[in-house]
């Protein structure tokens, strides 16, 4: 047996909230996902201002991101570069566009968060905003 940690819905919340302060004090709008260690959903909120798009996409990275333990971005670089297709990973949900984040705790992938709406840079960054949130709480 072996000890897990886990995101609880108080610590997406942290995400969350960090990220839709951040794009209130911009005045941009984006879809914010919160996915557990598998990439289940566990959070999701669609501020306002967001193209309607963007919701899949923002789930589709923090997925993305979980499941392949790695940042979603890092994952379609190596799609890229190895011409490897992702329609080989078998589940439509994976996507190649940055935004999706993991979410690690002692060294263990604890969830991820993935972005959407804005540039891909500014995705990450808020990605990342909300993750820094979470660990210096």
């Amino acid at each position: 047996m072996y000890t897990q940690t886990v995101l609880s819905h108080a610590d997406t919340m942290i995400i969350v909230d960090a990220i839709r302060a951040e794009l209130e004090r911009l005045g941009k709008g984006a879809a914010i996902a919160v996915a557990d260690e598998h990439g289940e959903l566990l959070a999701f909120l669609r501020t306002d201002g967001c193209k309607l798009s963007s919701v899949n996409v923002a789930i589709n990275k923090a997925f993305t991101a979980a499941r392949d333990l790695r940042d979603s971005k890092a994952v379609g670089d190596a799609m890229r570069d190895e011409q490897f297709p992702m329609t080989n990973f078998g589940d439509p949900r994976y996507t190649a566009w940055g935004g999706g984040v993991v979410v690690e705790h002692e060294g263990q992938i604890v969830g991820a968060v993935g972005v959407s709406g804005l540039s891909e840079q500014e995705d990450i960054d808020l990605s990342r905003l909300g993750i820094r949130a979470l660990q210096g709480r």
